[in-house]
């Protein structure tokens, strides 16, 4: 497929890249900078800019939109809030004007576009699949916005998939990177009560996922691309300095967090119980369907 990618410098838009290229796609990356490629297309979606011939059917069967400012990367201010919620609502609205414009012929197959389990806002104990409505709180209002600006292109009939990503697990990123010094000093514990669910995913079953639903054509609207067993945080903890073969009985007070994170340490504590539904149903067949499978792999590569 000749797949056009945006967010493909972050975390997961570079290792879905590089993937993409190892199958044997023709991926084009957008980015903010001027080309250094082939292989690549400048855009400015703050400014709502992007040259509709990049994305017209001749040049992509496909386009995944991964670009957002990074939710862990920086302590929450105010401005950091905006950040998070423009960076993902302007690069959703180009990509989906931009394709809605196209004539039909001209249109992309499919969008993937990049959403939240912070779409459910805190569930507390209770499991939540694609149909539950958006929750309360900054990251569900952010979800809230962020999905409704894919509509043109799902109006103008392109099939479009929001990717309601958990929490990839990989050494280099994510949830786990933080987590590894202090568990390795052995001054790390669970945060908070650690009662908080966690929609966790291997970074090889969140890849293989986003591969699956590019060429599903039968599937379309939200999919919750997490692992089929969450578990709270207290047993992430447990299995993390088991596997790292190191203790973790010093808990982190909700205080301290809000101290370190500011207004992030509220959805750092916050408990979503996600399930994998729409890929259940369609038979995904997942690689690390448990914690201590996924883990292994993410510490092992």
């Amino acid at each position: 497929m000749r797949i056009l990618l945006a967010g493909a410098s972050g975390f997961l838009g570079t290792r879905l890249g590089d993937r993409l290229t190892a199958d044997g796609h023709q991926v084009t990356r957008l980015v903010r900078r001027p080309p250094r490629g082939p292989q690549e297309r400048q855009w400015d979606p703050a400014a709502g800019q992007l040259d509709p011939a990049v994305v017209a059917g001749a040049d992509a069967d496909a386009v995944v939109n991964l670009a957002g400012a990074g939710v862990g990367d920086k302590r929450w201010n105010d401005d950091y809030r905006r950040l998070i919620r423009t960076s993902r609502v302007d690069s959703t609205t180009t990509l989906a004007t931009t394709v809605s414009g196209l004539p039909a012929a001209d249109r992309p197959g499919v969008l993937l576009n990049s959403s939240a389990v912070g779409w459910y806002g805190n569930t507390g104990d209770r499991a939540v699949e694609e149909d539950a409505p958006a929750g309360e709180g900054f990251l569900a209002d952010v979800c809230r916005v962020w999905e409704a600006a894919t509509r043109p292109a799902e109006d103008a009939g392109v099939r479009v998939v929001r990717l309601r990503t958990g929490l990839p697990l990989h050494r280099d990123g994510g949830l786990l990177k933080p987590q590894l010094l202090p568990f390795r000093l052995g001054i790390a514990g669970r945060l908070g009560s650690g009662r908080q669910w966690l929609p966790w995913i291997s970074m090889a079953d969140w890849l293989d996922a986003t591969l699956f639903l590019l060429s599903r054509a039968d599937i379309a609207g939200p999919v919750n691309v997490v692992g089929p067993n969450p578990v709270t945080n207290a047993e992430f903890t447990r299995e993390l300095a088991r596997q790292l073969h190191r203790p973790a009985v010093i808990p982190i007070p909700a205080l301290a967090l809000k101290v370190a994170l500011g207004g992030f340490s509220h959805e750092a504590l916050t408990s979503t119980r996600v399930l994998p539904a729409v890929l259940t149903r369609a038979g995904y067949p997942y690689q690390h369907p448990d914690l201590r499978g996924a883990l292994h792999a993410a510490l092992n590569p």
